[in-house]
């Protein structure tokens, strides 16, 4: 027994420890087939499907992030172009108002300017005739205190009107001519 028990420990070490008996090496091959099988035929395609649903999600994924992302490249685009026309807007707005405020004032100016030459020619008419009214009335004036004068002067009286008159005015013509001269 002992011989026996000998000889099998020698029968060992003379094996190399990395090759494994035959019996086992069947075993783990019959294993090892059984087990690649099922994962071949069960887990390996559950696995292909969720990778493939995965990349196809991924890809949709990013081809609707390319699609939003050229939606909105091309929102910002008709933005952009919507702000420059607003903007072009406000500044033909502007630019008019600036025109319009400019026609008004040269309008306002003009009616001024005009109302202004009415109101001085109107002065002037007026202070003309105001004149003239003051000089005729001097002259009247002047001319009967004059007539009154003479006559107390003379001693008689100057009521002939024609000849009032003739004097009256050749006096008067000759007063002014001297005030014109003396200026």
């Amino acid at each position: 027994m002992i011989a026996n028990l000998v000889q099998l420990a020698a029968e060992e070490t003379e094996q190399n420890p990395l090759v494994p008996p035959g019996p086992e090496l069947l075993v783990g091959t019959i294993a090892f087939a059984i087990v690649f099988f099922f994962f071949w035929k069960k887990l390996l395609p559950n696995i292909n499907k969720v990778l493939e649903e995965r990349r196809a999600a991924i890809e949709g994924g990013i081809e609707e992030a390319d699609a939003m992302k050229v939606e909105a490249q091309s929102v910002l685009e008709q933005y952009k172009a919507q702000l420059a026309e607003a903007r072009h807007e406000a500044a033909r707005l502007r630019q008019e108002a600036q025109e319009q405020g400019a026609t008004l004032i040269a309008e306002m100016r003009a009616e001024g300017q005009r109302q202004r030459e009415e109101i001085v020619a109107a002065g002037h008419t007026q202070i003309e005739a105001d004149r003239k009214a003051a000089a005729q009335a001097l002259r009247q004036d002047v001319g009967t205190l004059a007539t009154e004068l003479a006559g107390k002067l003379v001693g008689e009286s100057l009521e002939d009107h024609a000849r009032q008159s003739r004097v009256i005015d050749r006096f008067l013509d000759e007063l002014e001519e001297k005030a014109e001269a003396a200026r």
